[in-house]
């Protein structure tokens, strides 16, 4: 019941609504495994997994029927722009949705005392960010927000790491939604958590903060997911034909060449991010 709230063509009209679902969704998941798992022993160690994966599970359906719908607007008669158009609605409402699980794993990572359901997620911020003072980096974000040193890296090293780090990620993300279809939600509501943590880091785990810091990595976040969200729609239509059995046929190819066009869109709008990241966040942060 939870996980039809919306139905998807209704997504497609009103996308802004899913940033609610998204919320509700992340809020649900991560107050379950809070209220569950936190005195297990065991699986209190790996709640920042569960979390991911209730979430998934409420997730799933919707991204799926979205996908089977994008796939059946596919037809010879409209050109690869006019379907990248008709595409962009389901974008749109996938990014809304990813937005709500931000804003909302963000809050509860404040409100909460204990950063156990979060920890998975502050292990892979520390990895990323201070490779080499890693642990030294966990236990000290484990506890309190605060800045630490990391090492020195040009603009464009650091253009060059993120952008591959980046790449990564999609190519990633393209062959789980070539693969499950709509379990591409994974890699993205992992992506989301991971997101909030650093967005409470930066925050140092202040109400008030939250709406500085969300800014501050949606500025590059926002096309950045586009991207990866893109690529998990092409990658999902072609999971979809197969599944139906359209492999071979001509409907079959012009759904290939329509998944093409968008993951070109997808690294173009990647690299953006890239530059984004690298030149203008650091100026207003």
């Amino acid at each position: 019941m939870l996980e039809m709230l919306i139905n998807p063509r209704k997504a497609e009209r009103h996308p802004w609504e899913l940033f609610f679902v998204g919320a509700f969704y992340a809020s649900i998941s991560l107050l379950l495994v809070n209220w569950i798992f936190s005195q297990d022993a065991v699986l209190s160690k790996y709640a920042g997994v569960l979390v991911v994966t209730f979430t998934v599970m409420f997730s799933m359906p919707f991204i799926y029927y979205t996908i089977k719908l994008e796939e059946k607007k596919i037809t010879r008669e409209k050109s690869a722009f006019s379907l990248l158009k008709e595409h962009e609605r389901a974008i749109y409402a996938f990014m809304w949705l990813f937005i709500g699980f931000i804003v909302a794993f963000s809050f509860w990572y404040t409100v909460l005392s204990s950063t156990q359901s979060f920890r998975a997620q502050i292990e892979t911020y520390c990895l990323i960010n201070r490779p080499t003072n890693y642990n030294e980096c966990v236990k000290q974000y484990g506890i309190q927000g605060e800045s630490g040193p990391s090492a020195f890296l040009t603009n464009k090293e650091r253009l060059f790491l993120i952008f591959t780090n980046n790449m990564y990620v999609l190519l990633f993300t393209l062959l789980f939604s070539l693969l499950f279809g709509a379990g591409v939600i994974f890699v993205l509501a992992w992506n989301a958590t991971v997101i909030s943590a650093a967005v409470v880091i930066f925050t140092k785990s202040t109400i008030a903060g939250l709406p500085m810091g969300i800014l501050r990595y949606m500025i590059h976040g926002v096309p950045e997911i586009a991207s990866y969200f893109t690529v998990a729609l092409a990658g999902g239509m072609v999971s979809v034909a197969v599944i139906k059995h359209e492999a071979g046929t001509d409907k079959f190819w012009e759904i290939l060449q329509d998944s093409l066009n968008l993951i070109i869109v997808s690294v173009i709008i990647l690299f953006i991010a890239a530059l984004i990241e690298v030149f203008i966040t650091p100026a207003f942060f």
